[in-house]
């Protein structure tokens, strides 16, 4: 019996070159949205030049998604050289930012998103990611955090990666060069938080928003559906079969409020954002500090969220949304983050909130309050009650805090 022969060069290189051209593909469209003829045409070859290497579109993207996760453990090895959480954490945050600012210039390949993840469900891929949460998770490990039950560290490496995810978002509005102060001022506000030495923690319950008591026969029924599958499956995952099954009616009944799938993803996005505006207006109007009104504003969205009576679509969900609707939808969502900016700057003007960038600060508020969205499969006894105290204060007072 012969000997199977290793693979040459010039296969691997093949190889290589279709993974780093599915994962831009994939960070454009998502996982249902690529396609073996697209991944194809930009290396100019012929769809059946990649099956070759890969059956199908779900073998590819696992291939993309276990090198990207293998690139970040190399990042998390880089921290761990650290003697401390926070030297640890610094030094992972720090390399990186450096390997975006390879990307930016052209030096490295991105990194594959991870938002489609769970709908791809692919046993290898999901165990890479379990392990990789575990590494990151003992990163933050040290005397401070010791006593911590295994829920709130969840939580926080959940808060922390969701954090440095949303980073390909806003990126591009910083100079290349800038990467590493970027890094610097990134990681003052994971590691201390936002809230000023001696501030008091106090966010204010906030009526529930007038969607979370819609009737479930009402259109609402349909966002809210709408709004679960896209933050489970994406968007293409979230079909007009899928929303109208989970509401138990027809597709007769989904046509009869909806006139498109399209239409009803805009209304989801439209009132994602303006339930968040309307707790940020309705938290200014309660008069009381920076970090009290930026508190009470996290606390009651995430807590929202974890309820499920007015979801908010996953800001990760742009990336699988069509591309003609997502530069509309992302300026939509940095205006949201001008406003917490905005907060932020009161906050530090009255003495609540620490001396920070406030533009960096905006992004990662605005990815605390979005990451709720997968946290229950991170933390899944973590109760809307609770999370305010779990998950949003330690953003607040810092990752590294008891």
């Amino acid at each position: 019996m012969s000997a199977v022969k290793a693979p040459t060069r010039r296969y691997e290189e093949r190889k290589a070159a279709i993974v780093a051209s599915a994962i831009e593909v994939m960070n454009r469209k998502g996982v249902r949205g690529m396609t073996l003829a697209e991944v194809a045409a930009r290396l100019r070859l012929v769809p059946t030049g990649v099956i070759y290497y890969f059956r199908n579109k779900e073998e590819l993207a696992g291939a993309c998604l276990l090198q990207s996760i293998g690139r970040f453990e190399e990042l998390l090895a880089a921290g761990e050289a650290g003697r401390s959480a926070r030297e640890r954490l610094t030094l992972f945050l720090a390399a990186y930012f450096q390997l975006q600012q390879q990307v930016t210039t052209g030096e490295a390949c991105p990194l594959a998103v991870f938002n489609d993840m769970r709908a791809l469900d692919r046993a290898p891929v999901n165990e890479a990611f379990v392990n990789m949460f575990r590494r990151t998770r003992n990163l933050l490990s040290g005397p401070e955090t010791a006593d911590l039950p295994r829920l709130a560290r969840n939580a926080r490496t959940h808060l922390l990666l969701a954090e440095v995810f949303w980073t390909v978002a806003w990126l591009h509005a910083h100079d290349p060069e800038d990467f590493g102060r970027v890094s610097q001022r990134f990681a003052a506000v994971a590691a201390d938080g936002l809230a000023a030495p001696g501030a008091v923690w106090r966010p204010v319950p906030l009526p529930a928003p007038a969607c979370a008591v819609a009737p479930e026969t009402s259109a609402e029924a349909f966002l809210r559906a709408a709004t679960q599958l896209i933050n489970e499956k994406g968007y293409l995952g979230a079909s007009v079969e899928r929303i109208s099954a989970r509401l138990n009616v027809t597709k007769g009944a989904f046509y009869h409020h909806n006139d498109t799938k399209d239409e009803l993803v805009i209304a989801c996005f439209d009132r994602t954002f303006e339930v968040m505006a309307g707790a940020i207006r309705q938290a200014e109007a309660l008069g009381g500090n920076g970090l009290q009104t930026l508190a009470t504003v996290a606390a009651n969205l995430v807590a929202y969220q974890l309820r499920g009576d007015a979801p908010l679509l996953r800001t990760s969900a742009l990336t699988s949304a069509p591309e003609a609707l997502q530069p509309e939808l992302l300026k939509r969502f940095d205006r949201l983050s001008y406003r917490f900016a905005s907060i932020i700057s009161d906050g530090i003007a009255d003495g609540s909130i620490r001396p920070v960038d406030v533009n960096i600060a905006a992004q990662m508020v605005t990815a605390m309050i979005n990451a709720a969205a997968e946290l229950h499969a991170f933390a899944p006894e973590l109760s809307p009650e609770a999370a305010a105290d779990v998950f949003v204060r330690p953003f607040f007072e810092g990752l590294l805090t008891p």
